[in-house]
């Protein structure tokens, strides 16, 4: 008996050393890792109060938007996640269309866009380079073992074979939106970053100039260097570490050249601010808009396929293109349900969906893409 409690205590003294270490280490990452970004000033959250929608230390949206798990939720969406019966990541990695750096200078009079998957598309408008939200990293977290890797190998186009970049919207600070990494490789070759309110305190700490860092509340308009965009509201969320949600503001884009409107929806759940959206700045030529990783239980925060396709009619798009799908798997559904419920949903409202494949050029004069259910052959 003796023995056994002297065991017992060497466990417990090595399990409670084995906890303190992990601890030790959590703390460390979560202060010293770049990935998580930087934090507002005391001048920082002035400004921010002015704004409407900052209350108690915290950005709001304008519909109350619960996102409470209890733990019987926990348990099922848990048990979702390890149902093998949903195939959420393709049976084989997909094949994207590859692109030339000479030819994307070549083409950029042109207007044309190409989606990398998810939410991230490279565009090209007014003679200019656009990148909207280009998470181009292999994981959408701060360590690689907490989320699956993208369906495919390879992007369309390297960072380092990019053209000079002339503009980088980003829609809000979540990893699948926002990657260090990408940011990195890119912050020496774009002019301007164009972001929500809050989210410069990350691009300072990871270096990037002042000049080019530009920050706006919802509705703020702007043109620089002969485009024209407005910041729009979306029902969402923000962070990027435990203890600073909704800590810097989150939203959908607006961008105008010439005689061309497009939308950029980032994340969020359906809402009357599609409507308003609509009202004030459509029709538009295009609008992408988010239309994966959705699930009962956030459905605040993340449209359903069909609320897509009713926000697209909202906003008097002409095409509608469906995005944050077809490169990570962060929800429970099957990888490729979402563009499939989107169609159909669309038909019924008389909206048009174009699907391009990862890395098609897609002309939005001649728009000749249409929808393609090019990822049957991946299913």
């Amino acid at each position: 008996m003796k023995r056994l409690w002297k065991y017992l205590k060497k466990a417990l003294k090595w399990t409670v050393f084995l906890l303190l270490f992990l601890i030790i280490v959590g703390i460390l990452f979560l202060n010293l890792s770049p990935e998580f970004g930087g934090d507002p000033t005391d001048a920082d959250i002035e400004k921010y109060k002015k704004t409407g929608h900052y209350k108690e230390g915290k950005f709001k949206n304008y519909s109350h938007t619960p996102m409470e798990f209890t733990f019987g939720k926990i348990v099922e969406i848990v048990g979702d996640y390890l149902d093998d019966s949903v195939k959420n990541i393709p049976i084989k990695p997909l094949i994207v269309v590859k692109q030339d750096s000479l030819i994307l200078e070549r083409q950029k009079k042109q207007d044309n866009l190409i989606w990398f998957g998810h939410s991230a598309f490279f565009l090209q408008l007014e003679g200019k380079n656009i990148l909207l939200d280009p998470m181009f990293g292999d994981v959408p977290s701060p360590v690689s073992f907490a989320a699956k890797s993208r369906f495919f190998k390879e992007l369309p186009i390297s960072i380092e074979k990019l053209p000079t970049i002339d503009f980088v919207f980003i829609s809000h600070d979540h990893y699948d939106h926002l990657d260090y990494g990408s940011i990195q490789k890119l912050k020496t070759k774009t002019k301007s970053f164009i972001l929500p309110l809050g989210v410069g305190v990350h691009f300072r700490e990871w270096g990037i100039k002042d000049s080019c860092i530009f920050e706006y509340n919802w509705w703020e308009e702007d043109t620089i260097d002969g485009l024209s965009f407005v910041f729009t509201p979306s029902r969402h969320f923000s962070g990027r570490g435990l203890l600073n949600k909704n800590s810097t503001l989150w939203g959908s884009w607006v961008i105008k050249g010439g005689n061309k409107s497009l939308f950029f929806s980032g994340d969020g759940g359906y809402d009357n601010h599609f409507k308003k959206i609509g009202e004030r700045y459509g029709p538009f030529d295009v609008a992408m808009v988010e239309c994966g990783q959705y699930n009962k239980y956030w459905k605040n925060i993340h449209m359903v396929p069909e609320e897509s396709a009713r926000a697209m009619k909202d906003l008097n798009a002409k095409v509608g293109i469906p995005i944050h799908w077809g490169a990570f798997s962060l929800s429970t559904h099957m990888w490729s349900e979402s563009p499939v419920r989107i169609k159909r949903a669309a038909d019924s409202l008389g909206v048009f969906i174009a699907t391009p494949q990862i890395g098609e050029v897609m002309n939005i004069d001649s728009n000749t893409v249409g929808y393609n259910p090019w990822w049957e052959k991946f299913q």
